[in-house]
């Protein structure tokens, strides 16, 4: 065993042991942080496979964001989490019997799996546009840029729809609150804004 094996199967075993700690966890910060380590773990993996950008990429937006932002709504909402794992201790049963079935299904995808004759598994993926060279980033690039980029924009619209309509559904005006208004206060002229009193001394207002 060779240290890439090696460091393969310990990122392997970090991601198993960290998902199932996860969801086992009775503290809800520790399942954060160790949803953290599988987040980290597979990036390791991603590292190996030669998938530097997408490695990368879980860091940033799933460790350095995501997680981050589950670990402040835990740590600040106040939450009876024992209630709600007493609720769902009751679904036990069906999640182990969903499980059970797909790792009968995964167990059979791979005893089924032949690697056909003549094909060479190389660093290089399949399919990678001309002039990528070796990095994976510049292929996704090109993929993304040139061959997808209608479907890239599209989505991006897509999302920036959905985050301006979940804005507005959730956005209520309290008649309660006051609020203040920037232009009405740039708009407002000094002269009527301001009353100067010549207050004599002792007289008081």
């Amino acid at each position: 065993m060779g240290v890439v094996d090696f460091t393969f199967y310990l990122f392997a075993l970090s991601v198993v042991i960290g998902g199932l700690l996860t969801v086992t966890a009775k503290n809800p910060v520790h399942s954060v942080l160790w949803l953290i380590l599988s987040f980290l773990s597979a990036a390791g993996l991603f590292v190996l496979l030669g998938a530097e950008f997408v490695a990368m990429l879980l860091i940033i937006v799933y460790v350095g964001a995501v997680a981050v932002l589950f670990l402040f709504v835990v740590m600040m909402l106040d939450v009876d989490f024992a209630e709600l794992k007493a609720e769902m201790s009751k679904y036990i049963p069906l999640a182990g019997l969903i499980g059970v079935v797909l790792l009968m299904q995964l167990a059979l995808a791979y005893g089924v799996w032949e690697t056909a004759e003549g094909v060479e598994m190389s660093a290089t993926p399949i399919g990678t546009p001309e002039g990528a060279g070796d990095h994976n980033t510049q292929a996704l690039g090109l993929i993304l840029y040139d061959q997808y980029f209608l479907a890239f924009q599209v989505s991006g619209l897509i999302l920036f729809v959905a985050m301006v309509g979940a804005i507005v559904l959730t956005l209520r005006h309290r008649v309660d609150v006051k609020r203040q208004s920037p232009v009405a206060q740039m708009m407002r002229d000094p002269a009527t804004a301001m009353e100067l009193k010549d207050v004599k001394p002792g007289q008081g207002l």
